[in-house]
């Protein structure tokens, strides 16, 4: 099996840089050949003859690959790539958040600005300045949601996983720190 990082336009990428996982079986009928019912995925999955997984990867210099996210939920901001999972990891290890889940909205000049949805733990309170703050010395500046919501509880799946799709959008709930003044320290 040969494994390759591609950018966008099926060009593979340098070492370090982010870019779609996709693969080449060496030998015919080792990897799956389409999916049932469904010739239009097959198309998009295969193409260039190269399978598209759909996973945001990047190799090291000595061709060891990292997993970084799934493409459908990476959030493309300001020109950087901003891996959902990694964010949702380091706004988990704050100690007010019992979980949370990180989501693109569109935003008014194109791509996409960042949303987290909060569940505090019980009895625990922290002002959205108080959070921005505590993110601004953990993550880069471009990482550094534009719009919090603190939730009771997350819409799930069957398997208990948090249905992001209905989370994207601004409610009523949603605070906006550019609407409300906050200036990040950097960036």
């Amino acid at each position: 099996m040969q494994v390759k990082i591609f950018d966008e336009g099926d060009n593979e990428v340098p070492p370090n840089v982010v870019g779609e996982l996709i693969a080449h079986p060496l030998k015919p009928y080792i990897m799956m050949t389409g999916y049932y019912k469904m010739p239009e995925k097959v198309v998009e999955a295969w193409r260039n003859l190269w399978f598209h997984t759909g996973d945001l990867a990047y190799k090291d210099e000595d061709g060891f690959v990292y997993f970084v996210d799934r493409k459908k939920e990476a959030i493309r901001r300001r020109g950087e790539n901003v891996s959902s999972m990694e964010l949702e990891h380091i706004i988990g290890t704050h100690p007010s958040v019992a979980e949370c889940a990180v989501v693109p909205v569109p935003a008014e000049l194109g791509e996409d600005d960042i949303k987290v949805l909060i569940r505090l733990r019980e009895g625990a309170r922290v002002s959205p300045e108080e959070f921005l703050q505590w993110c601004e010395d953990r993550v880069a500046f471009f990482m550094v949601p534009r719009y919090i919501e603190f939730v009771e509880e997350f819409p799930r799946t069957e398997t208990l996983r948090i249905q992001k799709e209905e989370l994207k959008g601004i409610t009523d709930g949603t605070w906006d720190r550019e609407k409300a003044g906050y200036k990040l320290k950097r960036g």
